[in-house]
């Protein structure tokens, strides 16, 4: 079996590429290197399944952050609708999709980025009732 390591020298943080997780322990210099099973790496996720969940609950949740940073311009009836639009297209997706090229997304993760966004932009325009239909403020 062919073990690599990837080490990062200024967290002391080291990932072994392989299947099978053993504890190991790598000496570099007299510098003992931990292995862990996740680390956050220029703002993504990485864990040792390689799954990109946690990525995206993580992405989701400063989203979220985002959007409360700024609710008191989201809930002002001075600013118009299109402003709002432009502040989420502009701010907050960004946040919820960085480093998006990378994800392999299956339909669940899909299907919550999809909430998270209907989420915000029911917030922006408001859902309205008629005849038992809703349907979005214009």
């Amino acid at each position: 079996m062919e073990l690599k390591y990837v080490v990062n020298f200024e967290t002391q943080l080291c990932r072994a590429q392989k299947k099978e997780t053993r504890n190991e322990s790598l000496n570099i210099n007299n510098l003992q290197i931990e292995q862990v099973q996740q680390y956050k790496y220029l703002g993504s996720i990485i864990n040792v399944s390689n799954s990109i969940e946690e990525e995206i609950k993580e992405r989701i949740v400063l989203g979220t952050k985002a959007y409360y940073a700024n609710l008191k311009f989201f809930k002002s009836r001075l600013v118009t609708k299109q402003s709002k639009l432009k502040l989420y297209r502009t701010v907050i997706r960004p946040i919820v999709t960085y480093a998006s090229e990378t994800w392999v997304l299956k339909e669940a993760i899909i299907q919550k980025l999809l909430v998270f966004e209907r989420k915000i932009l029911r917030r922006i325009f408001g859902p309205t009732k008629e005849n038992q239909i809703w349907r979005m403020k214009n």
